[in-house]
């Protein structure tokens, strides 16, 4: 392999020719083999620094254009352009677990558009820390890439999927009016329902979760840039950090306000572990839908069987003809992964100290981790379960007309205390509730057959 000299503070590096990268983050590469190939900064964080980088040198054109040229400016747009795009991917190598306020993977941004726009511009205009990370320091720019990457991960992925999931359960819901079903609490038998108000439950759990999740976007909205080192907003020009926000909103087209307090901005990550909170309750919710569902088509003959979903693969390696529920199985997974995730986000956003938080990079792997997650998982279960859902009426008819929790309908009638002795003792001798309630004397068959109405029970 072939390398070039490059030159930090501390001295002469070896890079690889073929890499834009410069000392810092070769450093970094060489100090911290952990989790290398497979838990690199989340591409998500990558891209938000390409924006926030471009939208910052904007933001210095107008404030300081003596020091931020045009000529700078142009080849270090095109440079933060190529990092947005995906291009230049496979120059950000880094780890998550490195130092906790991400300085390094500032410094990888910085380098790689320093030395892409160079080469670009054809000349050496760009300084990794003079130019690129003019008015910035690593302790800004990390949380805002974090906030960046969060809004537009929840909006661009996870909320499209979750509202794609909520239609196809109302469609589904549509598509089976006026089926009655046994109702269940406790894994219990319960009484009736439509099948349409079971799915119903489910549909609106997720716009609930939407809701709460929209909730969290103002808060996630405010950046940090602009603080600088500590929340001072040392070397940054008056007006900057309100400036680089509208400039990170055109890019975006998503707002981005500036926070009103860097100290807050700097040192606390309660916005992420609160959103965090509303990304467990979509899983929460996800985890019960799913269960639902793998339960209502157990079987095919020895369960529930009132659904029955698609047969995507073959579900046993030894069980021939065996299928699964994998799709709610990959849902459940998903579930306890961003519960475990929310756990890393919590602790991750207690130990701040002082003016600056250094657990940011585990903070955005696991953020971003539960966002990619869950967005793909709901597509997946939404393109290749639910949609294909369908009851089997002849089974939910089976199973409601055998359920002794009917007999709630005769206690207006009966009371509740010889309605109890009804249901006993159809279990105990394994006879019909109408035989059972006839023989104790309760009602005559041709009452019961009048006050004995399961469809009108839901």
């Amino acid at each position: 392999m072939e390398y070039r000299i490059e030159h930090d503070s501390m001295g002469d590096v070896k890079v690889p020719a073929d890499r834009y990268w410069g000392a810092q983050t070769e450093r970094s590469r060489g100090n911290f083999p952990i989790g290398v190939g497979l838990e690199t900064m989340p591409r998500e964080i990558v891209e938000a620094f390409g924006i926030l980088k471009k939208a910052a040198a904007l933001a210095n054109r107008e404030l300081v254009p003596a020091r931020m040229t045009q000529e700078k400016l142009e080849a270090l747009t095109k440079a933060c352009d190529e990092v947005v795009s995906g291009a230049l991917a496979e120059h950000f190598p880094l780890v998550v677990w490195q130092t906790g306020s991400g300085t390094q993977s500032n410094m990888n941004a910085n380098e790689v558009i320093a030395n892409r726009g160079n080469e670009i511009a054809g000349a050496k205009l760009l300084h990794p820390n003079d130019d690129v990370n003019m008015s910035q320091s690593s302790n800004d720019t990390f949380p805002t890439a974090m906030h960046i990457a969060a809004v537009l991960g929840i909006e661009r992925k996870l909320l499209p999927a979750l509202e794609a999931l909520i239609d196809a359960f109302r469609m589904l819901a549509k598509e089976h009016e006026g089926i009655v079903k046994c109702g269940r609490t406790h894994l219990q038998d319960a009484t009736p329902i439509r099948f349409s108000q079971e799915i119903s439950g489910w549909s609106e759990s997720l716009a609930t979760d939407a809701e709460m999740i929209r909730a969290t976007l103002p808060m996630l909205r405010r950046l940090a840039l602009g603080g600088t080192a500590v929340g001072t907003g040392l070397n940054a020009p008056e007006g900057f950090d309100a400036l680089v926000a509208e400039k990170i909103t055109k890019i975006t087209g998503s707002e981005f306000v500036t926070a009103p307090n860097k100290f807050h901005a700097l040192s606390s990550k309660d916005e992420i572990a609160f959103a965090h909170g509303a990304l467990k309750a979509l899983a929460a919710d996800l985890m019960k839908i799913a269960n639902d569902v793998r339960w209502l088509a157990s079987g095919p003959r020895n369960g529930l069987a009132e659904i029955t979903i698609p047969s995507n693969e073959p579900g046993s390696s030894i069980m021939p003809g065996k299928v699964n529920p994998t799709q709610c199985e990959a849902v459940t997974m998903v579930a306890v992964q961003v519960i475990g995730n929310d756990t890393a986000v919590g602790m991750a956003a207690s130990q701040g100290n002082f003016e600056l938080n250094v657990f940011m990079p585990v903070l955005a792997y696991n953020f971003l981790q539960s966002v990619r997650l869950l967005a793909e998982a709901m597509n997946s279960f939404r393109e290749r379960c639910v949609t294909g859902i369908r009851a089997d009426e002849a089974k939910m008819r089976q199973n409601l007309t055998q359920s002794l929790m009917l007999v709630t309908a005769l206690n207006p009638y009966i009371g509740y205390e010889k309605a109890a002795e009804t249901a006993k003792k159809a279990f105990r001798e394994n006879i019909s509730l109408k035989e059972a309630c006839v023989a104790l004397g309760y009602l005559t068959p041709e009452r019961f057959d009048e006050v004995f109405q399961p469809e009108e029970m839901c």
